[in-house]
């Protein structure tokens, strides 16, 4: 397992998540001279989304994110983006936030199985940055956050060797490895099976610096060419004309990692009855995690970064449904799987004497969710928690 993994994964299911709340709120959004209180105006989506860009690129949490470090749970990392996606006013019930973060994660998975090489993996990243950019264009501050980050990527993954790439290729495959969530727009576009895998293409592009198959060539050990052999190949595979741009600023070439709600596309997770159980929402191990006391110090560091911004005064927070009516999404809030339904956390002790003081202040009452039917909806201890992820 590599240990320069995380910021990448962060970094692009970040970018996915953007890409799909702008196109939610932009078929949601009202004229503002027509807009009442309680709906969304081209204001309102700019303000959410300037907001949980600031915080997702903010100092402190690129400086932690960046610290080489494993992998940590898929619980562990569903509860920042949680924290991440209610940034700013908008607010999103549990339904949602489940389609949302499928949505993220199969995309991105799609991406990185489709690298031609484990360095584009970079550019599928750049190409997600210059999207965050543009969405923050008008506000400079923001975009020099954003930059900062660039920079550190350039630097951090710039001088990586090719193994050192494939290794964190390999690790983001791992981590996807048992998420088979059918997505419609892939359905549509036949790039996913009905049991939710990809459909992997056997044309297109070879990777740069790599030649078109259909050649096998014969040296002596001299290792002059003593014969040449030609076969055919089921695929149609072209050069690639230049490679993609690495540096702050150029063309990317790949196009993966771009923007592919930016055309008129419903926003829809599809999931077969007898694949529930196989997809993301699979019940995790239930025994104690070794980690755990690892994952309570990353998330706290983590998390410190992260505020909730609560609506003040008379303001009230707006809601996004994902869904396309109310009803899909009481629908898919009845049939939640139990084991994602989170509880209220509560910092109440830690081992480390000079550790708690600052935990409880960083974290305070860390609500992810409402408690599940039934609860007393009183916290539980933070480490117990992370024991189970």
């Amino acid at each position: 397992m590599s240990a320069r993994a995380l910021p990448l994964l962060f970094l692009n299911l970040g970018g996915e998540m953007l890409y799909i709340l702008d196109q939610r709120l932009r078929a949601q959004s009202i004229p503002g001279e027509k807009a009442r209180k309680d709906e969304w105006t081209d204001v309102d989506r700019k303000r959410v989304m300037n907001d949980i860009i600031t915080t997702m690129f903010n100092k402190k949490f690129m400086e932690e994110l960046f610290k080489p470090q494993e992998l940590y749970s898929k619980k562990a990392l569903r509860t920042v983006y949680d924290r991440l996606a209610h940034a700013s006013i908008m607010r999103l019930n549990q339904a949602s936030m489940d389609k949302l973060y499928d949505l993220m994660t199969m995309a991105f998975k799609y991406q990185v199985l489709l690298c031609p090489r484990p360095k584009d993996i970079l550019l599928v990243t750049f190409n997600h940055l210059d999207a965050i950019k543009d969405f923050v264009s008008d506000s400079p501050g923001i975009l020099n956050q954003v930059d900062e980050t660039f920079r550190q990527l350039i630097e951090t993954y710039g001088r990586l060797s090719a193994g050192e790439l494939q290794l964190i290729r390999q690790t983001l495959l791992i981590f996807f490895q048992d998420m088979h969530i059918r997505v419609s727009i892939f359905l549509k576009d036949k790039v996913q099976n009905s049991n939710g895998r990809f459909v992997l293409p056997i044309s297109g592009p070879v990777p740069w610096g790599t030649e078109v198959p259909g050649l096998i060539r014969m040296f002596n050990r001299n290792g002059d060419e003593v014969k040449r052999t030609e076969f055919t190949t089921d695929g149609n595979y072209v050069t690639p004309q230049r490679e993609g741009s690495f540096d702050l600023y150029g063309d990317r070439v790949l196009k993966l990692g771009t923007n592919m709600y930016s055309v008129s596309r419903p926003v829809e997770t599809h999931m077969s009855g007898s694949s529930k159980n196989l997809t993301s929402h699979a019940k995790e191990n239930v025994a104690p995690n070794p980690l755990a006391k690892e994952e309570l110090n990353f998330l706290a560091r983590l998390l410190g970064g992260l505020e909730m911004k609560k609506p003040g005064g008379s303001e009230t927070g707006f809601r996004l449904n994902l869904f396309t009516t109310d009803e899909e999404e009481e629908h898919a809030a009845l049939t939640r799987p139990e084991e994602l339904s989170y509880k209220v956390i509560n910092v109440e002790a830690m081992q480390e004497p000079g550790r708690r003081a600052e935990l409880s202040r960083i974290l305070g009452e860390l609500e992810v969710a409402e408690p599940r039917p039934g609860s007393s909806g009183k916290g539980e201890d933070l480490l117990a928690l992370m024991d189970e992820l």
